[in-house]
């Protein structure tokens, strides 16, 4: 048996959108269950993410840790952010988001993983990237606000990133799921097998 989702869409009778938001809205849809009967879901709808573990010479990943008011915690997180634009390229909004976090570039791109953030809630889908061969990005850094404002940076070693992750001590979906796939990689088929950073995404299908 090959372990693979597959795409599915059961019928919807009915739909609507009871809240708009900035950047995501919330819908509510009658859907068809297998037995003929109908049930209302709710869900967010997100406009999709990406997500860069910068990895440095020293294998060191680059974090920021940020306030985020849902969960009333700072988190350590990897550089992340919203495709603001309908079929923007992941990886050119993935560069932009390590350049306006972090100020830093990256000359080797791959594909490290892809994964649904809350599929029972919200359609949200990530694309994490593993960026290498890191440089300081050139001219003016970018004028942050709000949260960032308050961002701090570091540079950590991955060994005590995977030692935080299982302690319970480092919970940022993003994060977690990168550096455990980063070390899964290493120990398997190493980087250099990782897809490449223009493979196809059929969750959030993107231009050249």
């Amino acid at each position: 048996m090959q372990v693979q989702d597959t795409p599915e869409e059961w019928r919807v009778v009915a739909s609507t959108t009871p809240f708009k938001g900035n950047k995501t809205s919330v819908r509510t849809d009658d859907v068809v269950m297998p037995d003929g009967s109908t049930a209302r879901r709710d869900y967010q709808v997100h406009p999709g993410s990406v997500a860069v573990l910068a990895l440095d010479a020293q294998d060191r990943v680059l974090l920021l840790k940020q306030y985020r008011h849902p969960v009333r915690q700072k988190l350590w997180e990897i550089p992340a952010g919203l495709l603001d634009v309908v079929g923007e390229n992941p990886l050119h909004a993935a560069q932009r988001e390590l350049y306006e976090e972090a100020h830093v570039k990256a000359e080797d791109w791959r594909v490290l993983t892809d994964v649904y953030t809350t599929p029972g809630g919200c359609d949200e889908a990530v694309r994490i990237f593993l960026a290498r061969d890191l440089a300081e990005a050139e001219g003016e850094r970018y004028e942050v606000s709000d949260e960032e404002a308050d961002m701090e940076l570091a540079r950590v070693p991955l060994a005590e990133l995977v030692r935080g992750v299982l302690a319970g001590e480092l919970h940022n979906n993003c994060l977690v799921v990168g550096v455990l796939s980063l070390t899964a990689a290493l120990g398997g088929d190493g980087l250099d097998a990782l897809r490449p950073a223009d493979a196809p995404w059929p969750a959030r299908p993107f231009e050249a």
